[in-house]
Order: structure tokens, then C-alpha cells, then sequence
């Protein structure tokens, strides 16, 4: 006669038993990893997934690595009093002034729109080179510093443009910017240029020129 034991095991399945006793809680096995969010399958930065998350962390990782390729700051001489007063007749006088990009992007920099003017330099740096491998490395670090959306200086450009940007870093060149800087170029002559005029900083340059000069004379 067959033991209770022996009975209960006839009577299950020969799934249920073959499938070895259940784990005590001390046993219990850890609950399973969270599926990847689906989003994780998409290449913009749109949410904060773990996989955005890494390319975020990629990409600071590979600037931190590099040397700054970008020019901080401009050497230049302490502008006349005719040079202050000329900044004012045009944007292009201002822009051909070292001494006026230097303070123009002191302004720009209050405003928290330093970028503007850092991207239009290091496109006028990219045009003066003549190196291939040179121009292939500035663009792709112009393009990593102020066009990728994953950077915290990516300046203002339309889709137009932005397109346009990406079809020529297959092969770029000197000319690969063109477009999106004349579009930051036109953005600060109408929207920063007028408040610099008016500014205390532009202001007070004004006034120091005739003191400068008469105390020079």
C-alpha cells in the first residue's frame, strides 16, 4: 500500500513532479531586471533612457579627452576711441575689430549667448585651413560642439541648414558651415547687436575714449 507521500506524487502530473520543491523566502531568487524602455531604439535625445544616458556620458568623456580646439579668447590692443565710436556705424566694423569681437562677446556671454560667437570664430578658423586631415578634425569637433543636440553650446539653426550640415560631414571641408554661420551671423546683427549698442558695457567705452585720448595727449 502506497504511503500518502507516494500517493500525492501519483497523483500529480509527471510535469509537477519532475519540478523540483519551491524555494523558501530566504531562497527566493532576485526579481528579473527591468525590460529597456522601448525608447532606448531611438536615436535622438528626446527622453532620458539609460541608452541616452550612455551617449551622454560617451560624449562629455571623448571632450574632456581632447584639447580645446576652439580659440577662448583673442589677443588683441585696447581699442581707440575712433574704433569704440566706429562699432556703432555697422556690424561689420564691430566684427572686423578684434578688440570689438573680445568685447561684443563679454556682452554676449551676460546674455547667455556666448555660443554664438565661439561658433562663428571657429568657422572663420575652419575657412583658414588648408590641411585636409585639419579640416576633417575642426569640423567634426565644430559639429560635436555647437550642432549636436547632445551639446550644451549647440547654437540656433534652422532644419534647413541643419540638413544641409549633416549631408556635407561625409566629406567635409573648409566651406562645410557657410550656411549655419551666416545664419549666426545674422542672428546676433538683429537680435544682440542693437542691445550691445545700448548697453552700460558699450556705454561706458564711449565715455572712457575722450578721457583716454586727452590724457594720452
Amino acid at each position: 500500500m502506497p504511503t500518502p507521500h507516494e500517493a500525492e506524487k501519483q497523483n500529480t502530473g509527471p510535469e509537477e513532479a519532475d519540478r523540483p520543491p519551491s524555494m523558501s523566502s530566504h531562497d527566493a531568487a532576485p526579481p528579473a531586471a527591468p525590460s529597456r524602455n522601448p525608447c532606448c531604439l531611438c536615436w535622438c535625445c528626446c527622453c532620458s533612457c539609460s541608452w541616452n544616458e550612455e551617449r551622454r556620458r560617451a560624449w562629455q568623456a571623448s571632450r574632456e579627452s581632447k584639447l580645446q580646439p576652439l580659440p577662448s579668447c583673442e589677443v588683441c590692443a585696447t581699442p581707440s576711441a575712433e574704433e569704440v565710436q566706429s562699432w556703432a556705424q555697422s556690424f561689420d566694423k564691430l566684427m572686423h575689430s578684434p578688440a570689438g569681437r573680445s568685447v561684443f562677446r563679454a556682452f554676449l556671454r551676460t546674455e547667455y549667448s556666448e555660443e554664438n560667437m565661439l561658433f562663428w570664430l571657429a568657422c572663420e578658423e575652419l575657412k583658414a585651413e588648408a590641411n585636409q586631415h585639419m579640416v576633417d578634425e575642426k569640423a567634426r569637433l565644430i559639429y560635436e560642439d555647437y550642432v549636436s543636440i547632445l551639446s550644451p553650446r549647440e547654437v540656433s539653426l534652422d532644419s534647413r541648414v541643419r540638413e544641409g550640415i549633416n549631408k556635407k560631414m561625409q566629406e567635409p571641408s573648409a566651406h562645410t558651415f557657410d550656411d549655419a554661420q551666416l545664419q549666426i551671423y545674422t542672428l546676433m546683427h538683429r537680435d544682440s547687436y542693437p542691445r550691445f549698442l545700448s548697453s552700460p558695457t558699450y556705454r561706458a567705452l564711449l565715455l572712457q575714449g575722450p578721457s583716454r585720448s586727452s590724457s594720452e595727449a
